[in-house]
């Protein structure tokens, strides 16, 4: 099912709005958005790629996830220099058990959005975006407190949360941090900057899983097709994040997140009527 794009005289061809610049300003000004509030900013890049550079659905999650990947392996690194491995090895664990169903729930999720049609897939998208909106809205402007289960309790909702953001990992081709962070800090009452980095350590073989499934599928030939604007959109998201990570705090979160969030809120409206 394809999505129909206005005319020539109305807007611009799509091979001309697909350009390489056009490509990597967007994923600075992304990036730059994600990380003014220390996200990698795939959860506003994934509505960009649908409505202003016209990639059907399937085709967005797919480039959305690649990029992700490109921006988190780069984050890695220098995460480690801020949060050193000898402050998270102690926390293997919490690793381990969300891991055991985030796995799981990337692999599930990839294969479901293979399965969808192009219309069912925009209206999970547009729902999966007003979620980030609250997860954004709860993380940064209410108190995550610890819950403090402990034993099995612990283990089972971990294994659960994990698999849960697995699935709106791979959907969405995010790399999940604006959900697992709360999640470690509600479930476990880690740090928050011992969260951040944990959420990398689960995130990245996650979205590998959720990679994987997607390369069996046709609509994986949109990375060689297009591959110019895909690095020029990751150079742009990772040198974007960079630069926001260096002002974060300089706006204040009371007002950048509630704008963050409206911003995802139209962004699913679009994303909606685009199927």
């Amino acid at each position: 099912m394809s999505i129909e794009h206005p005319t020539h005289s109305t807007r611009t061809s799509l091979p001309e709005r697909r350009n390489k610049w056009a490509a990597a300003g967007a994923g600075a000004a992304v990036g730059l958005l994600g990380g003014m509030i220390g996200l990698g900013g795939a959860e506003f890049r994934l509505p960009l790629l649908i409505g202003l550079f016209g990639f059907l659905a399937l085709e967005a999650v797919i480039l959305n996830k690649a990029m992700s990947l490109l921006v988190v392996a780069t984050a890695l690194p220098a995460r480690l220099v801020a949060v050193p491995l000898e402050q998270l090895t102690p926390h293997w664990p919490i690793i381990v058990n969300l891991l055991t169903g985030s796995l799981l729930g990337a692999y599930l999720g990839a294969t479901w959005a293979t399965r969808m049609r192009n219309r069912t897939l925009h209206r999970v998208l547009a729902i999966l975006l007003i979620l980030i909106a609250a997860a954004l809205l709860v993380t940064h402007l209410g108190r995550v407190q610890p819950a403090e289960l402990q034993g099995p309790l612990q283990t089972i909702t971990g294994v659960a949360a994990g698999a849960g953001i697995g699935v709106v990992a791979a959907l969405m081709g995010v790399a999940g941090g604006e959900l697992l962070i709360p999640t470690i800090v509600l479930l476990y009452g880690a740090d928050i900057k011992i969260a951040g980095s944990l959420s990398l350590a689960v995130s990245l073989p996650t979205m590998l899983v959720a990679f994987a499934r997607y390369s069996q599928d046709k609509s994986f030939a949109v990375l060689r097709h297009n591959r110019a604007f895909l690095l020029a959109m990751a150079i742009g998201s990772v040198a974007g994040t960079a630069a926001g990570g260096a002002l974060l705090d300089v706006v204040p979160t009371e007002v950048l997140v509630p704008l963050l969030a409206v911003l995802l809120v139209i962004s699913a409206r679009k994303v909606w009527q685009h199927g």
